[in-house]
């Protein structure tokens, strides 16, 4: 039998693992997604769009139903919906009016 060590003679010195740079890429990778995913909270929750009260949409949509000719056409044009309004945007009639 051999007495021979289980290390090896040539075995560097102990280096702390914050000296080791892919070991640091790991945690670094993390704290840039955490301030990447920050940062897109704080953008999105700025200037949000106004949540629309139903009962003044209604009685805005009453009283452009109640005008005559290009009036009304302009009136209820003015009250629809952004959906109907970007798909619509160049048609001459608005969607619904009968």
């Amino acid at each position: 039998m051999s007495n021979t060590p289980l290390t090896s003679p040539s075995r560097q010195a102990d280096i702390p693992w914050w000296r080791i740079p892919q070991v640091v890429f790991v945690p670094a990778i993390l704290l840039l997604g955490v301030v990447a995913t920050s940062t897109m909270v704080v953008i999105s929750s700025m200037d949000q769009d106004p949540v629309l009260d139903k009962a003044v949409y209604e009685r805005e949509l009453k009283a452009a139903q109640m005008l005559q000719g290009q009036a009304r056409t302009n009136a209820l044009m003015a009250v629809q919906p952004a959906q109907q309004g970007r798909n619509h945007a160049a048609s001459p009639v608005v969607p619904g009016e009968k």
